[in-house]
């Protein structure tokens, strides 16, 4: 098929053109004129499983041929290799592995590192591995290295690296999947050399940039009829040029360095590198452009002397649209217009980003068109429903069961899939109010059997949810092989559900992926050794991370989104290029733990600049396309942007080239961008709505609450319209799934301590020490509050008051003490239909007889300035027991009433008792009362709030937000 070559036989497609297509017109044009069976003995090795796809795809269009044998370049056997290797390791194994080893060493020397990391480190480590047996580095190389101002970091470093070396001094039946690799290739070419095949090999879409694969890529190309295939060589570069990419430090990250360094071995000069068709690039002009603006660094400087001869630069731009966005979310409504529009036009579109963001942007846009395009990367397999359900069956093993993960769970679209699923959503939602309404924040097999009692649930139900959810938590270690069987075990009791049989959770394919990850888990569990719960719940997460799931749906066929990978390959009318913003694309490297920059190219790794260099390749291919966007936002969330440094360059240099015509082309691909926008903008306007009133509304005198607790006046003071949402509208606040040690329940904590304390010491004086209030505290906080943390923080708080409040505590008793605890109050209001109620924390009783009225306070008491105008509790109290309001203690004067403040230190705040005597109190009360039974008055939404920050649990009913305390309240008549 290939004439005879003096040299190693090298052809190249320059960018822009639809590769595979390009690829299969030159092997039928060789091919056309030798016998039919010439074809089919040609063994056509690719890059990747979707160029496989796509050229028996067009083989399969037509005309009718014989086919030829096509491999992936990680198939090497199907080279025809006479020696037998044994199978790769799988590379599970080797990362189960490296975590125990890891896990040894940080149990040797903790100092080294979190063990938090310890998956991080094996991931890592795993990756140095598998670059230098790619790369073929041997690990004395590396510790050879000169490392004289990083001996400190190096030192650490050491200690992970002499875990690869050890790895790598495996016997040959332990090989890996790079090592096998390497070793395949190695025996290929010594083969090669002794006995050459002679059938056409050909080698395309391959840039070369493992070591491995141009090591395969220089014997095929040296072979009989071997040939290898270049995508998107830059035959506009001059031959000056190629030597200055050969210095890897300086030209790593130039879209041509890889083939520079494959010329460089072969020993090739550019124009041996003949194209494979005659076929020209859908632009030229456009390709001279872009080959100059991506000039390497160190001769940038040939803009001022090349620059003044390019021509067509209105023919390079013409249907190039380049869209500056003000923010990510124009962006993506932008490219979904003309996404849009190819698609009503019959235009093949792609969206070529490596910003998952953006892509999920932008198919939320398509959406309202009910368009759904052909996503190459799918959804994450932990973020599918199967690998969230897994994820939350694994966390019962690491965390003690709280609501909010029993609820998770049972409302989980794959729990309780087999029969009467119908009903396990009833059940599941009267258990959700139960828990809301009585607790606990840890459900136990006790509560469950309760709540099956109060509400009538199926006893079978209950016990399901008792044995599948309650006492999971682990907390030893256990092997691998019992946490993945036991994780296996609960997840398929908890898809069948309370019926037994079998779900749903394998189902479908995001079901299959996840099994099959578990299967893998379960083969090679054996090498995993023991792990805690957190451990295991991490190394799920990881595992899941790395699997993908295809939509369903069927998606357009003409609407794609590529990552840069899928854009080699495939071909489309129109190419948006998204996201070129620095650290989008080019991603930002990874920061490497182990070596830097300098030690890599002195041990013969690849450097970070690496993918740069990938990307900026892909770049320039897909800019070379027919028709091309290229879309950037100018701020990101929190931030300006920095653009691309590819787009950087080419804008710079349109605008260097003012003679040309550089600038108005530029300018011109700015105005398409910019009537984009314009359009986005439009779909996205909406019609001014008037913002809500303040409502003050007026419900009916007969509706208006005819009873309320001491503690509700301070609210219909200053929020006269909770008590109005509370009390007409009959609306609670759901009580909170997630229960919490938070102020509330510290302060029923904190009354319950206090209560229980002064009552036995009113019984036994001795008992008023330290040492009894605190071990009372202690063992009611041990009763009460679930939580350790809380439990130890509250006591510390209680030991740091405890003097104080037990020297107040003597002076109390010196003159009386407590005759009564927890009061009820119920006092009709004379001449109004309105009841107050409520209850008093203590009463004490002077030796004058004469009452004094105690509130335990765990926050700040309030100061007796807002006790006057506002919190008015314990002087209302007081004016309650003069008038008789307390059960079981006749209409007494109150000598005293005051807060203790039990918070963050003792405090008391007295009533002022004689500035506001309770006569003035229990008048004012009856006139406060009596104006809410006046027609006219409007229960105003935050009339008088402390602070503008307070938030109150009716703002969102009453529309806060819209307005503030500026706004005139607007009275609404309610009927």
């Amino acid at each position: 098929m290939f004439d005879p070559c003096s040299h190693p036989r090298v052809f190249a497609l320059p960018p822009g053109v639809d590769f595979p297509r390009a690829l299969v017109d030159g092997l039928r044009q060789r091919c056309a004129d030798l016998p039919p069976h010439a074809l089919a003995r040609v063994h056509l090795v690719v890059n990747t499983r979707r160029m496989e796809r796509r050229i028996a795809g067009l083989f399969d269009t037509g005309p009718a041929s014989l086919l030829p044998r096509i491999s992936l370049v990680t198939d090497l056997g199907a080279l025809g290799l006479s020696a037998h290797l044994p199978p790769a390791l799988p590379p599970l194994r080797r990362r189960l592995q490296l975590v125990q080893l890891i896990s040894r060493l940080l149990d040797q020397q903790p100092d080294l590192a979190a063990r938090a990391s310890i998956f991080d480190l094996s991931d890592s480590l795993a990756a140095l591995i598998d670059e230098m047996q790619g790369e073929g580095v041997a690990a004395e190389k590396i510790h050879a290295l000169d490392v004289t101002d990083l001996s400190g970091h190096w030192a650490r470093a050491q200690q992970f690296i002499s875990i690869a070396a050890r790895y790598l001094g495996a016997t040959d039946d332990a090989l890996d999947v790079q090592a096998r690799q390497r070793r395949i290739v190695e025996t290929l070419v010594a083969e090669w050399q002794a006995n050459p095949p002679q059938h056409p090999i050909v080698l395309a879409g391959s840039t070369g940039s493992r070591g491995t694969t141009m090591l395969l890529m220089e014997a095929v190309a040296r072979l009989p009829q071997g040939a290898v295939v270049l995508p998107g060589f830059d035959f506009d570069q001059p031959d000056h040029v190629w030597p200055e990419l050969g210095d890897a430090l300086t030209a790593e990250d130039h879209p041509q360095f890889r083939f520079a360094r494959l010329m460089e071995q072969l020993s090739l000069s550019p124009d041996q590198i003949t194209p494979w068709t005659s076929e020209p690039a859908p632009c030229p002009a456009r390709n001279r452009l872009v080959s100059l603006a991506l000039r390497p660094a160190p001769v940038t400087d040939a803009w001022m002397s090349e620059g003044p001869q390019l021509t067509g630069l209105d023919t390079a731009t013409r249907d190039i649209t380049l869209v500056e966005a003000p923010s990510p979310r124009d962006e993506a409504l932008a490219i979904a217009l003309r996404l849009r529009q190819a698609a009503e036009q019959g235009q093949t579109a792609a969206l070529i980003t490596p910003d998952r963001m953006l892509t999920r942007q932008v198919s939320a846009a398509l959406d309202r068109w009910t368009l759904l395009p052909d996503d190459s990367a799918g959804l994450p397999l932990q973020l599918s429903p199967p690998g969230r359900f897994l994820r939350h069956v694994a966390g019962l093993f690491a965390a003690r069961l709280d609501g909010e993960a029993l609820l998770t769970l049972l409302k989980h679209p794959l729990c309780h899939t087999g029969a009467g699923r119908n009903e396990h959503l009833l059940h599941t939602r009267d258990l959700e109010l139960d828990l809301r309404r009585n607790g606990p924040p840890f459900p136990e097999t006790e509560d469950i059997a309760n709540f099956a009692i109060r509400r009538d649930v199926p006893d079978d139900w209950a016990r399901w949810v008792a044995d599948s959810f309650c006492g999971q938590q682990v907390t030893g270690t256990l092997s691998l092989t019992d946490w993945i069987g036991r994780l296996r075990n609960l997840a398929e009791t908890l898809s069948a559900g309370s019926a037994g049989g079998t779900g749903t959770l394998w189902d479908q394919k995001a079901g299959q992926e996840a099994l099959a990850i578990v299967t893998a888990l379960e083969n090679e569990s054996p090498h995993g050794g023991d792990m805690s719960a957190r451990d295991f719940t991490d190394l799920l997460g990881g595992l899941l991370s790395t699997g993908e799931v295809r939509d369903r749906d069927a998606p357009h066929t003409g609407i794609m989104i590529w990552g840069t990978l899928e854009a080699r390959v495939m071909g489309a009318d129109l190419l948006i290029l998204g996201g070129l913003n620095e650290g989008s694309w080019p991603e930002s490297p990874a920061p490497d733990p182990w070596l830097n920059r300098r030690m890599r190219h002195d041990a013969g790794l690849l450097l970070p600049e690496r993918r740069i260099g990938l990307s900026a390749h892909d770049f320039q291919q897909a800019i070379g396309a027919a028709e091309v966007w290229l879309t950037r936002s100018k701020r990101s969330d929190d931030a300006e942007t920095v653009p691309s440094r590819w787009l950087n360059r080419l804008t710079n240099l349109l605008q260097g080239l003012p003679e040309q015509g550089g600038g108005v082309a530029l300018a011109g691909m700015r105005a398409r961008g910019r009537d984009w926008l314009d359009w986005a903008q439009a779909l996205e306007y909406a019609p001014h709505t008037d913002p809500a009133p303040r409502p003050s509304p007026r419900p009916p005198v007969a509706a208006r609450p005819r009873q309320l607790s001491v503690t509700e006046i301070k609210k219909l003071i200053r929020d006269p319209y909770a008590i109005y949402a509370r009390h007409v509208l009959r609306l609670k606040p759901l009580d909170p799934l997630v229960q919490a040690p938070d102020a509330l329940l510290r302060g029923i904590v904190i009354h319950e301590i206090l209560e229980s304390f002064v009552k036995d010491s009113v019984l036994d004086s001795a008992l008023l020490t330290r040492d009894h209030f605190l071990k009372r505290s202690a063992t009611l906080l041990d009763e009460l509050v679930a939580w350790p943390t809380a439990r130890a923080l509250w006591q510390a708080r209680l030991e740091r008051v405890a003097d104080a409040f037990l020297a107040a505590e003597a002076e109390r008793r010196a003159d009386g003490g407590p005759v009564a605890f927890e009061v009820k109050m119920d006092r009709r209001l004379d001449g109004l239909d309105f009841t107050l109620t409520g209850r008093a924390d203590r009463i004490d009783m002077t030796e004058r007889g004469s009452l004094c009225i105690y509130d335990y306070k765990t926050g700040a008491p309030p100061s007796e300035k807002q006790q006057a105008r506002f919190d008015k509790q314990l002087l209302i109290e007081a004016a309650l027991a003069e008038e008789g309001g307390f059960e079981g203690i006749d209409p007494t004067p109150v000598a005293r009433a005051a807060f203790i403040g039990m918070g963050g230190s003792y405090k008391e705040v007295p009533a002022p008792l004689t500035d506001e005597p309770p006569a003035r109190v229990w008048a004012e009360l009856h006139k406060l009362i009596a104006a809410y039974f006046e027609p006219d008055q409007g229960f105003t939404a935050r009339r008088m709030l402390h602070k503008d920050s307070d938030i109150g649990d009716y703002d969102h009913l009453a529309r806060f937000g819209e307005w503030d305390r500026t706004a005139t309240p607007k009275p609404e008549d309610l009927t």
